[in-house]
């Protein structure tokens, strides 16, 4: 039986949706696959692939980080790097990360010319880690300084005792997880710690002595805990020379780095479905309370960074507005 024109008429115009969806469909896959292949490309080369010059930035709490031990040592191991501007905006952390870092940047400085960049605070373990460049450059405002180590435990017995709650211990030996928050510590414990704290006082002391352009007194001297603004830290010979990150890269380029080359930074690798789920729960919390999804982001970064923290820390504390150690 003919077709009736209204039949063709409507076969006609399901044929041109269908065609619409087929092109939408096919720009849609064409757009994925040109965002996969642009991760891919910074993952597995991009710009790292051509000679440039390398940024690493190092920031928050510092702490024994796998990851960007792994990355400084492909940096070091990249033929493309030609140069390096370690960019350091940290109030310091763990001892024991500080120094892991510190040992990575020197081999790593051994290689390549390397200059550290300060941002706003390079204090206590930023400061060590700085420290790991043959030149420093620091903002005339930027926080410097806070050379030192630091032990801290809370005392809840008396929090305990207003509850009626009462903790014994049974130990194989008196210095056994000593000093307790559950007790007030003996004496004997806080000198176990104390000389603990000394002896890593006097390492640290050590890396600026060898590292600075300062004598041991001086040393000694600046080594009390205090900050300094980075004008001030410039005439204390803590840092080299004032600027930014031109600055850095004018310096490698006096080390014979060519000036044409590219700032690249060296990113920390995030897996997207890590990311997605992240930036949901912060979402999430941010309807619920009714607050800046951005500003619960930051801090649970914040609260992430202090519970990472444990056992020796060479730290800048920073309260409510300012408070220094």
């Amino acid at each position: 039986m003919a077709e009736t024109a209204d039949h063709i008429i409507d076969r006609r115009r399901l044929r041109r949706k269908l065609t619409l969806w087929r092109s939408f469909t096919f720009l849609a896959l064409l757009a994925l696959v040109a965002a996969i292949a642009g991760f891919v490309a910074r993952d597995f080369g991009g710009d790292q692939g051509r000679d440039h010059i390398a940024q690493l930035r190092i920031e928050g709490a510092i702490v024994e980080d796998d990851e960007l031990l792994e990355r400084i040592e492909k940096i070091r191991k990249s033929d493309a790097v030609k140069g390096v501007i370690v960019t350091i905006d940290s109030p310091g952390g763990t001892t024991a990360g500080g120094e892991a870092i510190f040992v990575a940047l020197r081999k790593l400085a051994a290689d390549k010319p390397m200059v550290s960049q300060v941002g706003t605070l390079a204090a206590s373990a930023g400061y060590m880690i700085a420290s790991a460049s043959d030149h420093i450059i620091a903002r005339q405002s930027s926080i410097v300084g806070s050379i030192g180590v630091l032990f801290q435990y809370p005392d809840v017995s008396g929090l305990l005792d207003k509850v009626g709650v009462k903790v014994e211990s049974i130990k194989s030996s008196p210095m056994k997880a000593e000093p307790s928050i559950f007790g007030n510590a003996p004496e004997e414990s806080k000198q176990m710690i104390r000389a603990m704290i000394l002896d890593s006082f006097d390492w640290f002391k050590n890396l600026v002595d060898e590292r600075r352009p300062l004598d041991r007194a001086e040393v000694d001297r600046l080594a009390d805990g205090s900050i300094f603004t980075g004008r001030k830290a410039l005439d204390l010979k803590l840092v080299d020379a004032l600027g930014g990150r031109d600055e850095a890269k004018a310096w490698l380029v006096g080390k014979g780095v060519d000036a044409d080359l590219d700032i690249v930074e060296w990113k920390k690798k995030a897996t997207p479905s890590n990311l997605l789920l992240a930036r949901a729960g912060f979402g999430w919390l941010a309807g619920l309370f009714g607050i800046d999804a951005g500003l619960a982001s930051a801090l649970a970064e914040q609260a992430a960074d202090r519970v990472a923290l444990d056992g020796l820390v060479s730290v800048w504390h920073v309260e409510q507005p300012v408070a220094g150690q």
